[in-house]
């Protein structure tokens, strides 16, 4: 779950910021409410905020995330 959550905000970040030579996970927390259902999940991603250093959005999971962005 935590993957997922992470590779989905990457892509968000990345489709909103355009190409960013670093972007990286700075803060994601998850809250585990209860085991999930064997089955494929869907991870889906929002950007709330979008700025020169950081991107910060959450992901269905009830999960959020902070990207610290750098050009290189």
């Amino acid at each position: 779950m935590f993957a997922l959550a992470d590779v989905a905000m990457y892509a968000a970040v990345l489709v909103s910021a355009g190409p960013i030579a670093h972007a990286v996970t700075t803060n994601l927390n998850i809250n585990f409410l209860k085991k999930p259902a064997p089955r494929d999940m869907i991870g889906e991603a929002r950007i709330l905020k979008l700025g020169k250093r950081l991107g910060v959005g959450e992901i269905a999971l009830h999960a959020t995330a902070t990207y610290s962005l750098s050009a290189g």
